[in-house]
């Protein structure tokens, strides 16, 4: 699922080509991808685009008199721009919104199809879909180390939660924990002050770090590879392959739908976290299913 980086990046190219740019006409097709009734989406068309921004994995996109489209890419949902006037595509294609500039296109591949489109008007209509979660790159020591401690969770569970942290899932989160050399296990509770500047650290790293690479990968081009899974990664979706650090095996935790990846040699002092000695705790700590985790 689109993450910070990915998102900021979506966001830096629709700046690119929207702002300023009149909304011409939109068609969609996906059936459950509009979530609201009133504003009409239709309200937005022959309005000028006045700005893009992210709300922490969502896309927000402004026009004029304080009418703003708000995208949730969810889990398998993308977007595609094209310079001319392009059609929805077949399959996966769920909308295609036709401005003076270009088309923008929101596909979602698989059968379950989660993302979402609400049309809300002025700002307070926008606030209800702001978790409140800090943003981890701008949030000073006090305010990450407050929010991470806020409630009892294992810190896996904590950086990804909306309400805490904005704009962080389950890709990113092992990194930065594998970068902190933290298990994902262990309790906010029981993570002590320099552990805390630690994961801070970390978690500015590694988010920036990944901005950055994908803003040179995608240039003044639009972001075409967006994924979950990458092969610069550390752990996530490494399982067995050798840690870049220490070069053991990369161990999974699974619950549900869920996998956390992790290394033990880095991150655990070489000990494996057994999923069924961690079920009690994952029960009542960790989403049911990967669109739980996720849809936030």
């Amino acid at each position: 699922m689109p993450e910070l980086p990915d998102i900021t990046v979506y966001v830096e190219a629709l700046e690119r080509r929207l702002i300023g740019q009149k909304l011409v006409g939109v068609r969609i097709v996906g059936l459950n991808l509009l979530r609201t009734v009133e504003p009409e989406v239709s309200d937005a068309v022959g309005r000028a685009v006045r700005e893009v921004r992210r709300i922490g994995k969502r896309i927000v996109i402004g026009f004029e008199g304080d009418l703003f489209f708000v995208l949730h890419l969810m889990i398998a949902g993308r977007l595609r721009w094209d310079d001319g006037e392009a059609a929805v595509p077949g399959k996966v294609g769920l909308a295609a919104f036709r401005f003076t500039s270009g088309t923008l296109i929101l596909t979602e591949a698989g059968t379950k199809k989660r993302a979402s489109l609400h049309v809300v008007q002025g700002e307070e209509g926008l606030a209800e879909h702001d978790r409140g979660g800090i943003d981890p790159l701008a949030a000073s020591a006090a305010a990450f180390g407050a929010a991470l401690r806020r409630e009892s969770h294992t810190v896996k569970r904590a950086l990804t939660d909306p309400r805490l942290f904005s704009g962080i899932g389950n890709s990113y989160s092992d990194e930065i924990l594998h970068r902190a050399r933290m298990s994902p296990m262990v309790l906010t509770g029981k993570i002590s002050d320099a552990e805390v500047k630690t994961l801070r650290r970390a978690t500015r790293e590694v988010l920036t770090e990944w901005t950055e690479r994908l803003r040179e990968e995608t240039g003044s081009g639009f972001p075409a590879k967006v994924t979950a899974f990458r092969k610069e990664m550390a752990v996530h979706g490494k399982y067995k392959q050798p840690c870049p650090v220490c070069g053991s095996p990369i161990q999974r935790i699974v619950y549900a739908d869920n996998e956390t990846n992790y290394c033990a040699r880095c991150q655990t002092g070489g000990r494996l976290l057994a999923d069924r000695a961690l079920s009690r705790l994952l029960k009542a700590d960790w989403p049911r299913t990967l669109e739980e985790l996720e849809e936030d």
